[in-house]
């Protein structure tokens, strides 16, 4: 759903790394004064890219709403009951789409990472004096981070518009530290990936063939009782449908609480605080997993 990111152009780069060697040079003698001037660099000349390239943000905001809207209106006529007391699809679809959004968007984080390696600028920066070289990864994650967030921000006022509500305020701020927490390891995941493999080309493959499986095995589509038993296992080791319940529940239900039931697996029931936990420990086992690769990537 979200659209794979364009390489730069050299001359685009050229530019880019210019920017970068100008917000370097201004770096105070503090370590920590220097990390956070490099990444602010390199995340200026992200956006720099995107301001030039837009159509990468534009897509990704006009394709999910596009799915809101024609999915929403392709079952609008479903038997009533079948997605909750009340509940039209269109509502119970945006869940989905917000989360599976993000994803798209995270996964496609090692791509910008990839293709510097390709054209060179990696190299560049490596032999750069920099502080820190975890400067360069941080940018791509805050990079990816903000249009991901953006993006959300623009499902959930369409869907709005759209009949499906909105939460609270207090509803609204778990939904986006769901999709952060998401975004964050999916991207760190996609930023191993784009440092162990050998190009672009292997790196897009792994998306086109992730993308899919990992939407239909998901609660993103339909509810988990109208699976078969042996899908609703899968959808119940898929990371997206601990992120999609969890918002669905805000969205539906405004007296929610950490021990709402906001799942009915196979094997038993799923809380919301068990939702955000497991969340947080794929965060965190992906961030562990990544650590040997980019020590040896970026020594």
């Amino acid at each position: 759903m979200s659209p794979t990111i364009t390489p730069s152009t050299p001359d685009l780069n050229v530019t880019a790394s210019q920017v970068v060697n100008q917000e370097l040079a201004l770096a105070s003698n503090s370590p920590l004064s220097d990390f956070l001037q490099e990444t602010i660099a390199l995340t200026r000349r992200l956006f720099i890219q995107l301001q030039r390239r837009p159509s990468t943000l534009i897509a990704g905001i006009v394709q999910p709403i596009m799915w809101l809207v024609l999915f929403g209106a392709l079952f609008q006529n479903a038997p009533q009951g079948l997605f909750g007391e009340d509940v039209s699809y269109g509502q119970f679809l945006g869940a989905g789409v917000i989360v599976f959004t993000a994803f798209g968007g995270a996964l496609n984080a090692g791509l910008p990472v990839m293709f510097d390696r390709e054209f060179g600028f990696l190299n560049r920066l490596l032999v750069a004096p920099l502080a820190s070289r975890f400067s360069i990864v941080m940018a791509s994650a805050i990079f990816i981070t903000t249009l991901s967030l953006i993006q959300t921000a623009a499902i959930v006022t369409v869907s709005a518009f759209l009949g499906a509500g909105l939460p609270n305020a207090l509803g609204l701020a778990l939904v986006a530290a769901i999709v952060l927490l998401l975004v964050l390891g999916v991207t760190a995941l996609s930023l191993g990936l784009s440092f162990s493999l050998p190009g672009h080309i292997e790196l897009i493959a792994v998306i086109f063939v992730t993308n899919l499986p990992l939407l239909f095995a998901s609660t993103a589509l339909v509810p988990l009782s109208f699976m078969p038993l042996w899908l609703q296992w899968v959808a119940t080791l898929n990371p997206l449908s601990y992120a999609i319940e969890p918002i669905r529940y805000v969205y539906l239900h405004s007296d929610w609480s950490l021990r709402s039931v906001v799942m009915q697996a196979p094997w038993g029931t799923v809380t919301l605080g068990g939702a955000l936990l497991l969340l947080v420990s794929f965060a965190v086992v992906a961030l562990l997993l990544i650590q040997p690769r980019l020590r040896r990537s970026l020594a």
